[in-house]
């Protein structure tokens, strides 16, 4: 069996215990990472004088070279090797000799699987950041495309206010927005290199930390040896914000399951994003929105195996934390997928404009807005309220609309209305007099500061 740790061995490791043991299955992922890793080592053992320079570049060449051939397929990262770690070294050093050998000197797989995971969750947190980049310019696209598409507010699902879509679309904007600059601040916090802790209490070597943090593009060392391999904090800030992620495209995928519901009618979804039924053949089912809302209780899951996994691990580093690996690979996989799939999803998707505008008018969603005219003439607005309420009683005994309702019956209850009624409660002038900030009638500056943030958000964030 391919280990690292024999020498104070005298019997074989039993093969279930090797198999259970064993994490080369799962942490090949991140090889690229081990050979990044491996070659700033290398070049600061040689910059230290640890090492020759000869050594150090044989030992670049040869990581290269590894590196080449497992993305060309010549080489696999597989079989009895213990974990992806000893399979690089040993293929270095099958490759360069002795030299290979000196590559873990100062070092210890501690520091290196914290490193090549840090590393990795960088990465990771980078590619998610960039994925909602394009799922945010999406919604801007439908954002911008619906300034005047009319539709129901709703509170307690029920009809509250008109807004329009655009002014609806706009919540999600702020959430994933969110969700990106909290990934933003995650990247800030977990940026310093673990690199040359060694197992817990560092090296007698005299390693320049500095130098592989800067190499690695971190932007310094970590301050404690005993933390640099234990903290796994921006693993379970990682899932957490993966989590959050998974929270609002559950909750748009709801919304978009409702809206293509017969009874609402206020999406189409492209053919290319639903599915038919094998027996009613009338059916076009919702169901890629329907699994990103199932698969946000798989990402819970992993957030809330790791902190389970963390709670009560005693210093310095512990197997244990093998178990952050496949459960975070998993839910990286799980969102990139799902928001991927949403971004999709809305460009294709197209939007019933006149049904969102009937669900409105027949909704008594500018029942308020009737309530704000007599206000505006001089009554309370408790009076208002109930004046209101009982027009609308009149409207569904009579199966009409406010809008429809004749202006007598309007005077019945309050001689304060007049003609200019009808326009108060249009839902363009409902929409329009909403003017603080953030209401629907705000959109066009909402549009330009959504527009202005995404033009400054890669520039603010990244080196």
């Amino acid at each position: 069996m391919a280990q690292l740790w024999g020498g104070r061995f005298t019997k074989e490791t039993d093969d279930l215990v090797y198999r259970f043991n064993q994490s080369l299955p799962f942490d090949r992922r991140f090889l690229e990472q081990d050979i990044r890793g491996s070659r700033a080592h290398a070049a600061m053992l040689a910059a230290a004088g640890i090492i020759s320079a000869e050594e150090g570049e044989a030992i670049r060449k040869g990581l290269d070279g590894i590196l080449s051939d497992v993305k060309s397929g010549a080489l696999v990262p597989e079989g009895d090797w213990e974990d992806v770690h000893s399979f690089v070294e040993a293929n270095l050093t099958e490759r360069i000799g002795d030299a290979g050998k000196k590559l873990h000197t100062g070092r210890s797989r501690n520091d290196q699987v914290a490193l090549d995971m840090r590393l990795y969750i960088r990465d990771e947190l980078d590619g998610t950041s960039e994925l909602l980049l394009e799922l945010l310019k999406t919604i801007l696209r439908v954002m911008e495309d619906n300034r005047d598409t009319f539709m129901p507010g709703f509170t307690h699902l029920q009809k509250a206010q008109p807004v329009t879509l655009a002014h609806h679309m706009g919540a999600y904007f702020e959430m994933f927005r969110r969700d990106t600059e909290r990934l933003a601040s995650i990247r800030g916090r977990m940026n310093v290199c673990p690199l040359g802790s060694g197992a817990l209490a560092g090296t007698t070597y005299p390693l320049d930390r500095g130098m592989t943090a800067e190499l690695l593009g971190f932007d310094r060392p970590c301050d404690n040896s005993m933390d640099g391999v234990s903290d796994r904090d921006y693993v379970l800030e990682f899932l957490s914000a993966l989590s959050i992620v998974m929270v609002h495209l559950s909750r748009l995928s709801e919304e978009i399951i409702i809206w293509n519901a017969n009874e609402y009618r206020f999406i189409e979804l492209d053919d290319t994003y639903a599915t038919g039924s094998s027996i009613m053949p009338q059916k076009k089912n919702p169901d890629i929105a329907e699994l990103i809302r199932g698969k946000t209780g798989r990402v819970y899951g992993a957030m809330n195996a790791l902190f389970t996994v963390m709670k009560g691990l005693p210093l310095a580093y512990n197997k244990d934390m093998q178990e952050d690996k496949e459960l975070t690979f998993d839910a990286i996989d799980t969102v990139k997928g799902c928001v991927r799939l949403m971004t999709g999803m809305l460009s294709a998707s197209s939007f019933n404009k006149e049904r969102m505008e009937e669900s409105a008018r027949q909704g008594f969603s500018n029942a308020t807005d009737a309530a704000d005219y007599l206000v505006r003439k001089g009554v309370p607005f408790r009076d208002a309220h109930g004046i209101i309420g009982r027009l609308v009683l009149t409207c569904i005994e009579r199966g009409v609309s406010l809008d429809d309702l004749p202006l007598p019956e309007y005077r019945k209850e309050c001689a304060a209305f007049d003609e200019d009624i009808y326009e108060a409660i249009s839902l363009k002038t409902c929409v329009e007099r909403r003017l603080t900030k953030g209401a629907p009638g705000d959109m066009e500056n909402e549009l330009g500061a959504c527009r202005e943030w995404l033009r400054d958000f890669a520039g603010r964030v990244r080196p």
